[in-house]
């Protein structure tokens, strides 16, 4: 057989061979670092054995899919510690993900102590150097075997495989544990290893599930590697908006309101005040019509659409629906089926389309209380929301001005970078979730393709995302922790006209069904607020800070010069403040800083007398006296243009 490898060039053996002992004949180097195999773009575990032609890669540390089998072995090195410690424990599951490895269990929650122990325990199960086996069982068989060692867990997640399931597991030592894999050969190689923290998780992401403990931990395969990222936790803690969000007073949440119902402080909800005024403003520009809309609907509504169908567990239900003599209301969790109705109240024809309506909606969705996160996974949030009615011919235009504005806005907040576009399609093995048929979906989203193709965007694919009634462009971000989150989304919507009776009158008079398109300009209000506070860990670009200038008065004798100055800013729609304690200059300047404000206005007996304030900032530092006037046209235009300055003081030498 031949064996093309990933530099071109061909190995040719006799007889089949393991992916490890390939990667033997081609260097005992690599074989040692070897993690696992690719074959034919297939990643699969360095055991398997090859017996015909095809291309392999031997994939290390290095490689993404490497790196995953190095710490997914490192996850159950962490289950056999977890076993030895505490025997009683039930394993559940244990994937590696970006930043390392999780490993769930069904035992009492574990504190620092209780990780260190397990650290320890985990570097003498590496040391012992135990090789790891695969091996495969029947159904019956595995579940038997399970349920001997007391793993329900285990058994379920074999239960619920397709009866077709090859049903594999991974000896190392004594530890045995129902596993997919691919895993290394041995524990031998694992290098630098260090459990980060413990949390509850509900089994399979449900709270009517148990709550088990999910122990969070990383693997390097140097020490130096796996110090530098400890110190990246370090520093992305300081931006975690969940904890540098309620430091700063922007929002906050109270057990009595309830999980995923945060409360905006006032700094928090003049920052989403000016984000809204200005999303509203642009789309007014872009010839969009606002509407607003009501909070709930009946039940029928979402009849019609099929979100009861498809969504109905998302949604908040009131009133009871055994009852037949009582009416059913469900609060809003989209509001497209709204603006369709804003649509219908008049007969429309093709010369009043494209129709652009936008609302800032107030929407609710009944996440699962084990998804609650900060500002990030809410039940009640506001989105910029907006839905295009438009003709076959219109749709690659409109979609593109979507995109544009959604550009437009990732442009002005600074976060253009750090965004990635996917193209979610529906799943046509799970045809029961979507409304259409095959011919449908492949006809709008070959169409999708063909649009964000020609706008030159770079994205990926994924199957399953689609909304159930058509194909999305998702533009995606990761927080500070690396969890992916969809902060903005285009849709193209093929079936919902048909749903409402949507129609318009074409060049010919007859009548024809729109095309709908679904999206968002900024998306969710809190979530952008999240994703800008770990951005520029609070400090905010000028025209979105809550506070954009603090007035010091030296001593009690300028607070009327420093009210006067206050006054004059006010008066230009700058959001500024006067620090009026009786405290030294140089502790209200250090407060001043500590509360990222990014100018400060010292004020004193010179600068009542000739008109100046003496101008501090984040930017620049001491950038020394300046006329009123001066600073109130530099500061104006800075938040007019949305200027985002580079920082490059942001403490006093």
């Amino acid at each position: 057989m031949k064996i093309t490898l990933k530099d071109g060039s061909v190995k040719e053996y006799a007889s089949a061979m393991s992916v490890i002992d390939i990667a033997k004949d081609i260097s005992e180097g690599l074989a040692r670092m070897a993690c696992a195999g690719e074959v034919n773009g297939k990643v699969v575990d360095l055991r398997t054995v090859v017996d015909s032609d095809c291309e392999l890669s031997i994939l290390t540390f290095n490689d993404e899919e490497g790196k995953a089998a190095y710490r997914h072995t490192a996850s159950h090195v962490l289950a056999e510690a977890v076993k030895r410690v505490y025997p009683d424990a039930k394993l559940a599951i244990g994937p590696s993900i970006d930043t390392g490895f999780y490993y769930d269990f069904d035992c009492a929650p574990l504190d620092r102590a209780a990780l260190d122990a397990l650290e320890k325990e985990m570097k003498k199960i590496i040391k012992e150097g135990a090789e790891i086996e695969r091996f495969e069982l029947p159904r019956a068989e595995a579940i038997k075997f399970m349920e001997e060692k007391g793993e329900p867990y285990k058994v379920e997640l074999i239960n619920d495989l397709p009866e077709d399931a090859v049903i594999s597991f991974y000896r190392q030592g004594e530890f045995v544990d129902l596993c997919a894999g691919p895993h290394l050969m041995s524990t031998k190689p694992l290098k630098a290893i260090k459990l980060i923290n413990s949390s509850g998780a509900y089994w399979r992401g449900s709270e009517k599930n148990k709550m088990l403990t999910r122990v969070y931990g990383t693997a390097f395969t140097k020490n130096s590697d796996l110090d530098e990222f400890m110190q990246h936790l370090e520093d992305i803690k300081k931006r975690d908006h969940n904890k540098l969000g309620r430091e700063m007073e922007l929002f906050a949440t109270v057990d009595v309101i309830g999980q995923g119902l945060p409360l905006l402080m006032p700094k928090g909800a003049k920052m989403i005040q000016t984000l809204q005024r200005w999303i509203e403003d642009e789309e007014e520009r872009r010839g969009y019509m606002r509407t607003k809309t009501p909070l709930m609907a009946k039940k029928d509504l979402y009849v019609i659409s099929d979100h009861w169908g498809h969504y109905k567990e998302g949604m908040f239900v009131l009133g009871n629906e055994e009852d037949e003599t009582s009416e059913v209301f469900a609060l809003r969790p989209m509001t497209c089926p709204f603006q369709y109705y804003v649509y219908k109240q008049s007969q429309k024809s093709y010369r009043d389309l494209p129709c652009r309506y936008g609302e800032t909606s107030t929407l609710f969705r009944n996440e699962d209380s084990g998804e609650m996160h900060g500002l990030t996974r809410v039940r009640q949030f506001t989105i910029s929301e907006g839905h295009l009615i438009v003709t076959p011919e219109q749709i690659e235009e409109e979609f593109k001005g979507c995109v544009d504005l959604a550009k437009y806005c990732l442009t002005t907040l600074g976060l253009q970078d750090d965004v990635t576009y996917r193209l979610s399609k529906w799943d046509p093995n799970n045809k029961e979730k979507y409304l259409g048929d095959a011919e449908a979906w492949d006809r709008v989203q070959n169409k999708m393709r063909e649009i964000l193709t020609h706008l030159g965007i770079e994205f990926t694919e994924a199957e399953g995302e689609a909304a159930f009634y058509g194909p999305k462009l998702d533009i995606q971000a990761k927080n500070v922790y690396g969890k992916e989150d969809t902060m903005i989304t285009i849709q193209l919507d093929f079936a919902l006209a048909e749903r409402f009776d949507m129609t318009y009158i074409d060049a010919n008079g007859e009548k024809k069904r729109p095309y709908i398109i679904h999206r968002t300009s900024m998306g969710c209000y809190e979530r952008t607020l999240a994703w800008l506070i770990e951005k520029y860990a609070g400090l905010f670009p000028t025209w979105l800070c809550p506070e954009q200038v603090r007035v010091l008065p030296i001593s009690d004798k300028y607070k009327d010069y420093a009210e006067k100055v206050k006054a004059e800013l006010q008066n230009n729609g700058v959001n500024v403040t006067v620090d009026s304690r009786a405290e030294k200059i140089g502790y209200k300047i250090r407060e001043t800083r500590l509360a990222r404000v990014p100018y400060m206005l010292v004020v004193g007996q010179k600068e009542e007398e000739e008109g100046l304030v003496s101008v501090r900032s984040r930017y620049l530092g001491d950038e020394g006296q300046k006329t009123l006037s001066t600073f109130i046209d530099e500061i104006t235009k800075e938040i007019r243009t949305k200027e985002i300055r580079k920082i490059e003081v942001t403490e006093e030498k």
